[in-house]
């Protein structure tokens, strides 16, 4: 048991290294830096204009379905990468397997392109 905690030892040094840093850091930028804060820097700042709406207000629900569809489609793309490096190992079975899976990827992607889940107005 202690052999197996010996081997953790240097994670708990280089984290705690890592957090010691970190205070110091932070520590010595309120030391060094001057702190006297006015209404111009602590105001938000958003692309150079002043802030024109609440921040907390609602989105569109459009942004968040492209942004589900794009994970969704960016993760079973990422699929494709370990399948062609492994292709002629896995043999015909796999090639079939991608086929039968990139055939239902395409699927869903034309039906999301005919209910209109990708058009922007």
């Amino acid at each position: 048991m202690e052999a197996l905690l010996r081997e953790y030892l240097p994670i708990l040094i280089f984290l705690g290294l890592a957090l010691a840093l970190s205070a110091l850091m932070i520590g010595a930028s309120y030391i060094a830096a001057r702190q006297r804060p006015d209404t111009e820097k602590i105001s938000p700042y958003e692309c150079g204009f002043d802030p024109f709406d609440d921040a907390r207000g609602k989105f569109d629900v459009r942004f968040y379905l492209v942004a589900i569809l794009f994970i969704i489609f960016d993760l079973e793309v990422a699929f494709l990468f370990p399948w062609a490096v492994t292709l002629g190992e896995i043999g015909l079975f796999g090639f079939w397997s991608m086929v039968v899976f990139l055939g239902v990827l395409t699927i869903g992607f034309i039906y999301e392109w005919k209910k209109g889940a990708l058009e922007w107005e």
